[in-house]
């Protein structure tokens, strides 16, 4: 039986110690890989899970014992995320990102693969997609889950904090705002009854600022004029994949919710799930883990039978 935890029985520093460093193109990369554990089992399908902004790898925790019982799972904190490198300049970009991937991809010889991705991560995974279609990804894909993210640049609804760190006085903003004004904007994208507790939020607050990450906001928040410069590339991803996708997104998200996957379908983008969680928002995976849990393993049943 698949269980989710919470993240108060794991923490932050916890999380930290599970995992370690790759060096992959130029950067100090965290990561953490279930068969680390002299317990696991070596047989089992490979998953990369691939968070969103402007958390980490850390969103996956209350989904990650439910997931290693049935796969070998890795995450890892992309560029300017988490524990990873956090240089400061302009050049963050969803292609450089996926750069990354496909080099960890290597690094760990994955062959064959699931894929499972969140937010920002969407984004990078559907350039990954676009890859595997050329026939240039690392690896061969089994298939892709997507939680709520950003997949149509016409259905993404940017928070006021949003459009203001991409702005010019991005990098000025990024200085005056603190916790109380980060709990606020954070706390609004999830539903009514499944808000962060202030644990929670403190330890989302913790990772941001690892390594002064919250000074590079205006840096990465870059990624969604690449959903607008990529998007015939990305959506023409989804429509023509070759592999089995899935979406499990809660509705009630104000950036990415019921609307998102409305037009979804309305673009006859593939799907092979679908799972829409009434009453919860941004972070499925972080609101209702059992469901997303459920969800995602009926999603890999269906496509085995």
């Amino acid at each position: 039986m698949v269980l989710a935890i919470t993240h108060a029985q794991v923490s932050a520093e916890i999380w930290q110690a599970r995992g370690g460093y790759q060096s992959l193109l130029g950067h100090q990369i965290f990561c953490v890989d279930s068969s680390d554990n002299q317990y696991s089992n070596p047989k089992l399908p490979a998953l990369l899970l691939l968070h969103g902004f402007p958390t980490s790898s850390w969103d996956w925790l209350p989904i990650w014992e439910g997931l290693a019982e049935s796969y070998r799972v890795i995450a890892f904190d992309m560029l300017g995320f988490g524990f990873s490198d956090k240089p400061n300049n302009r050049r963050y970009s969803i292609h450089a990102q996926a750069d990354i991937v496909e080099a960890l991809v290597t690094s760990k010889r994955l062959e064959r693969f699931h894929v499972l991705a969140h937010d920002y991560g969407d984004s990078v995974a559907q350039e990954l997609l676009a890859r595997q279609l050329e026939g240039k990804g690392a690896g061969e894909w089994l298939s892709c889950c997507f939680l709520n993210g950003g997949l149509f640049p016409e259905t993404h609804r940017a928070l006021l904090i949003q459009k203001l760190l991409l702005s010019p006085i991005g990098g000025w903003l990024n200085y005056f705002n603190g916790y109380a004004k980060f709990c606020r904007s954070f706390s609004s994208v999830f539903g009514r009854d499944s808000k962060p507790s202030e644990q929670q939020l403190t330890d989302f607050w913790w990772h941001i600022n690892y390594n002064n990450g919250k000074h590079i906001f205006h840096n990465l928040i870059t990624y969604i004029r690449d959903r607008v410069k990529h998007r015939q590339r990305w959506v023409s991803a989804l429509q023509k994949s070759n592999m089995p996708l899935a979406l499990i997104n809660g509705s009630e998200d104000p950036i990415s919710g019921s609307h998102m996957v409305c037009r979804y379908k309305e673009l006859l983008c593939r799907v092979d799930y679908c799972a829409e969680l009434s009453m919860i928002g941004h972070y499925p995976h972080l609101e209702a883990p059992q469901n997303v849990l459920d969800h995602y393993q009926t999603f890999i049943r269906c496509q085995n039978h």
